[in-house]
């Protein structure tokens, strides 16, 4: 049999399809099978209104049936189908197993990640799913033949499906659309787990975004920066450790009231415990470069974010020496014009394992950098703290005070308690890394004016109200990704120009991301017009010597 006989009849054994019959089917399997948090939400949310839930499902159906049709082309349906369906797994991996939304932020956040925090997510249940839902659907798109009318008559079918589904559509939209835009506004997580629409549209956003951000010029803030009081000759340097946690809720805290003693150490040390802060965002990327901006979180957007200076530069006009030590996935462009390390990438077989480090290597270098330090300097350690899912590589074996601790990324294989108590542990060896800091500090007060002030950039969730992880967004986010931690200590030198009882008092008063700027500035002694005391958490209890 010659090779063009045995393709014949290979082609004569393949099924054949319509584009229609084949768009309809896929368009079904995509939300019945990948679009199960949207339909637990839409359930929850038009619960006792059956009719408007009817008009929800058949209105959508009859959408994405549209939609798909659209890509109806010769050489384009297969690979279109193909990629929604792919699309659709990989979301609804996330949202439905750790109720997570992929928007901007979440997608930003991806794209930051290093190859070992994505490898966590890796694993077999996951590639299970991935084969099950994306894999085979893909092989089964791919295997038939598409028998394609000739284009005129193709385009006349096509649009003899789009145009009544897109009826339907509009019809249950607008029978409905009081109900539908009232729980829309109430509830902005709702339509963000759509698959594979949100994703999609949240991934064109971010290359918008991307595309804009490669023409920004920054501009410069606080050049009229100086530090007021004694020379620097004549004094000891100014030294503030400012860590920015990781992952760190407040909730876990038991400074803060917790049940588990998460923070034995921090305990015995001078310390204030801020107990109502709150964060600016509720995942790193938008955080860490808002708490460092001068802008609240009211105020701040992506765009100010990054096309103006920031604190670390403020510092820098001011002639303080600033450096910035990062374990974590990178400073977000926080650090881009002052000396920074990044920790994460060190292969020291002490602290690193997989390309991820433990905290303690922070403590590993600090010894040297605080015995260098002549002149004030400000230090930036950004943790990797208790960033999930692999939260039993956050600290090592004596620190495994809580048991049975969850010791996968797959959290399918743990109970809750599991898993709380290895965040816990998480937390605290944060707690050891603060003390040990402190303790450091302490050690040096002959030599040097020093100073600690601790921020985590969000919270986490570990299973309340069924969300696991963080990126929330910040409108909908649950307390335990919005309440985090803040810790300040003060030398003998600093503490003696402060009220204690004033101090105190202030402890217990509303705090938030945006009053890092200015509270570091205020630690530092530095003038500069883009200091305001009003968020500066020190100024109310400051005796007015320098």
């Amino acid at each position: 049999m010659s090779v063009t006989t045995r393709q014949f009849d290979r082609r004569l054994a393949r099924p054949k399809i319509g584009s229609v019959p084949l768009t309809i089917i896929t368009a079904v399997f995509i939300l019945a099978s990948a679009n199960w948090t949207f339909w637990e939400k839409s359930a929850a949310y038009l619960h006792g209104q059956p009719a408007a839930l009817a008009f929800l499902v058949v209105g959508i159906a009859c959408g994405y049936v549209a939609l798909f049709l659209a890509f109806s082309v010769k050489f384009v349906i297969k690979p279109a189908l193909i990629f929604f369906v792919v699309v659709s797994a990989l979301g609804a991996w996330f949202m439905d197993h750790y109720g997570v939304i992929i928007d901007v932020e979440m997608l930003q956040s991806a794209v930051d990640t290093t190859n070992a925090e994505a490898g966590h997510f890796l694993n077999i249940p996951f590639v299970v799913h991935m084969i099950t839902c994306a894999l085979i659907p893909s092989a089964i798109i791919a295997w038939p033949r598409i028998v394609h009318r000739p284009y005129l008559q193709k385009l006349k079918w096509n649009l003899a499906v789009i145009v009544p589904a897109l009826l339907v559509l509009g019809v249950a939209a607008l029978i409905n659309a009081s109900t539908y835009m009232s729980l829309i506004r109430e509830h902005r997580d709702w339509f963000g787990t759509l698959n594979p629409l949100a994703p999609i549209v949240n991934t064109v956003k971010l290359a918008i975004r991307e595309t804009k951000d490669n023409n920004i010029i920054v501009k410069p803030l606080g050049q009229d920066a100086h530090v007021v009081g004694p020379a620097a000759g004549t004094r000891k340097p100014r030294v503030t450790i400012v860590i920015a946690g990781e992952t760190a809720r407040a909730e876990s805290f038991s400074l803060g009231g917790y049940g588990p003693d998460t923070n034995p150490e921090l305990a015995r040390q001078d310390i204030t415990y801020f107990s109502d802060t709150s964060s600016c965002g509720t995942i790193t990327s938008v955080s860490l470069p808002c708490m460092f901006s001068q802008f609240t979180r009211k105020e701040y957007t992506h765009q100010k974010g990054i096309e103006n200076e920031n604190l670390v530069d403020v510092l820098t006009h001011a002639g303080i020496n600033v450096e910035w030590w990062d374990n974590n996935t990178g400073d977000k462009g926080v650090a881009a014009r002052i000396k920074s390390q990044q920790l994460f990438k060190s292969d020291d077989p002490k602290f690193c394992k997989g390309g991820e480090c433990l905290d303690a290597i922070f403590l590993d270098r600090l010894d040297a950098w605080l015995d260098s330090v002549k002149t004030d300097s400000v230090l930036v350690m950004h943790q990797l703290g208790s960033h999930g899912p692999a939260y039993y590589l956050r600290y090592p074996d004596e620190f495994r005070r809580f048991t049975p601790d969850c010791r996968t990324a797959e959290f399918a294989t743990c109970s809750r308690e599991e898993i709380i108590n290895a965040y816990d542990n998480s937390i605290l060896y944060t707690d050891h890394l603060l003390s040990t800091v402190i303790d450091r500090l302490k050690s040096r007060e002959t030599q040097i004016s020093p100073s600690m002030i601790y921020m985590s950039d969000h919270g986490e969730s570990t299973g309340e109200f069924g969300l696991y992880l963080h990126g929330a967004p910040y409108i909908v986010a649950p307390s335990q990704q919005t309440h985090v931690p803040y810790v300040l200590w003060l030398g003998k030198d600093e503490k003696a120009q402060i009220d204690g009882a004033c101090l105190q008092s202030e402890a217990v008063k509303k705090q938030s991301h945006d009053n890092l700027f200015h509270t570091v500035l205020g630690m530092m002694h530095v003038e500069t017009s883009v200091h305001d005391n009003d968020l500066d958490t020190l100024a109310p209890c400051r005796s007015g010597t320098s």
